[in-house]
Order: C-alpha cells, then sequence, then structure tokens
C-alpha cells in the first residue's frame, strides 16, 4: 500500500476536517466509480478500510472503472482495500460482503448505501424491467445491506448507515414527474427513517445525504444532454466532504448531526465551516447550477 501524494492527487477542496475515519471500516454497495468512489477515496485518505461490493468486475464499454481498479486508486490514497464483485439483489452475494468485511477487518462500522438505479420515463414509458431493477437495487438492496449488517454494526464504537437517498418531499410534483423512480429513491429513504427509530436504542445511527445540485457523473453524462448538464454540475468530491463531514466530523456526536436526519451536502458542509462552494463547480457559475430533484 502507498500514500504518496503524487500515487493519487488530493483535490483541492474548502473542506477541513474536524475528524478521521482512521482504522473504520465501511461496507459500500457499487462504488466503483462516480460519487460511490469519490466517497470511499475520502475515507481511505484517512486510512479507512472500504470493502466494495460492485457488480462491475470487468471494464464496461460505456462507463470508466471497475472495482478492482477502484480498490487500487484507494490502496494509492491511503487506505486498504477489499474489492468484491457482487449484486446487491442478491442475497448470498451481500451476506458474503459482510462475512468478508468481517474477516478482513474484524468488524463493520459504516455501511454506505450507494448502489442505484435511475430512469425517470413517466409511466406509461417505463419498461417493467426497468422498474423491477430499480425496486431491487435501490429499495431491497438497501434494506438487505442494512439488515444483514446490523449484528457487525451493534458491535462497532460508532455504528453508522449513510444512505445516497433525498428528504422525503411530498410534494406532488416528484410522484408527477418520475413515479417509479421517485417510489424507488423514496424507499431508500423510508428504510433510513425506519432504521433510525428502529436502531435509536442500539446505539446505531442511520441518516441520508443528497445533493444541492446536479453531480458530474457517467449516469448524468449518459442521459439525453448529459454533457451539457454535466457542465451545470458540481464535481462528486462535494459529495465526498459532506459524507465525510457527517460520519468523522460532527457526525460523529449528538445535537445537529444525530440519527433520523436527511442531509444535503450543502447544509452538511456550511455547518462544518465551508463558506465558498465555488471549487467544487464543474465549470459553471453558482447561478447556473443546476439544482437536483427531490429539493
Amino acid at each position: 500500500m502507498t500514500s504518496s501524494s503524487d500515487a493519487y492527487p488530493v483535490p483541492a477542496t474548502p473542506y477541513r476536517a474536524t475528524g478521521s475515519l482512521r482504522g473504520r471500516t465501511i461496507l459500500m454497495s457499487g462504488g466503483s466509480r462516480g460519487i460511490g468512489l469519490a466517497i470511499a477515496r475520502r475515507a481511505a485518505r484517512d486510512g479507512a478500510n472500504v470493502v466494495l461490493l460492485a457488480k462491475t468486475g470487468e471494464p464496461h464499454a460505456r462507463l470508466e472503472g471497475t472495482v478492482y481498479s477502484a480498490a487500487e486508486e484507494l490502496e494509492a490514497a491511503g487506505g486498504s482495500a477489499l474489492p468484491l464483485v457482487g449484486d446487491v439483489r442478491n442475497d448470498d452475494d451481500v451476506a458474503g460482503a459482510v462475512d468478508a468485511a468481517v474477516g478482513r477487518f474484524g468488524g463493520i462500522d459504516i455501511v454506505i448505501n450507494n448502489a442505484s438505479a435511475i430512469d425517470l420515463s413517466p409511466t406509461d414509458a417505463v419498461d417493467m424491467k426497468r422498474y423491477d431493477l430499480m425496486q431491487d437495487i435501490n429499495v431491497r438492496g438497501t434494506f438487505l445491506l442494512s439488515k444483514l449488517a446490523l449484528p457487525a454494526l451493534r458491535k462497532s464504537s460508532g455504528g453508522h448507515i449513510l444512505t445516497l437517498s433525498p428528504p422525503l418531499n411530498l410534494d406532488p410534483k416528484w410522484a408527477g414527474c418520475h413515479l417509479a423512480y421517485t417510489m424507488a429513491k423514496y424507499g431508500m429513504s423510508l428504510t433510513t427513517l425506519g432504521l433510525a427509530e428502529e436502531l435509536r436504542g442500539d446505539g446505531i445511527r442511520v441518516n441520508s445525504l443528497w445533493p444541492r445540485t446536479l453531480i458530474d457523473t457517467a449516469a448524468i453524462r449518459n442521459m439525453a444532454g448529459g454533457e451539457s448538464l454535466a457542465r451545470a454540475a458540481r464535481g462528486p468530491e462535494i459529495m465526498a466532504d459532506a459524507a465525510h463531514a457527517v460520519l468523522a466530523g460532527a457526525g460523529t456526536k449528538a445535537g445537529p448531526f444525530a440519527t433520523g436526519n436527511f442531509y444535503t451536502d450543502e447544509q452538511v458542509l456550511a455547518a462544518a465551516g465551508v463558506t465558498d462552494f465555488r471549487p467544487y463547480s464543474v465549470g459553471a457559475a453558482e447561478a447556473d447550477l443546476v439544482p437536483d430533484i427531490f429539493l
């Protein structure tokens, strides 16, 4: 393992951490690219142990990165990584990932539900296979990974489940825009709401995190008009810093960063002292950034 800054250049961001994830073990669904990989890299810079459960074991025709290349980046950033090829929809794969994390690193401190499928089609246009895919990955996968990790999280001195899902905004606009996707993402958020209450007595904190603006990812770029959308987005580092702040900074204490919260990246980083968000932008001025959905 190397920790040289030459091996993986550290992005210049305005966030200054007040806590560390050194020695903590994270189990993440997905994470071979995009926001998940950015969050994992930020944790690895602290010296965290990161277990990645992702489907991409071989290079994809249109998407950059595999679970193995992601693990190499985490090692280069200063962490320890365990790449696992598996599907969060498969019970045996998820159970195996939990067992592998405990076997390799002695336990699990943090679960990050990052894997998600997206289809913004209206109801009459959405393919039912895509509907099932979103329900299986987003809702069932989040529930399953959280459920099977609970015994290990209960043994941690600071167990935490962080899910990348939006606030439960019941404005009919969002259900009317893309009902199938809204149900799938809100299912993830309901898991946060319910588990936070159910696990309150166990000392396991459960929260959600969502970007205030679009984030430049392969998923955005592969959409119609994706290149122009990406130019009006922020880089994934803002979500990485926000996740770090929740998990290692103020998120380790009682108070405003406790459990059952639906944070936005800006909200978290503002509380951590960030006042200038311009360094996170890909290119557009702050006034030209495109807000994310569900807010």
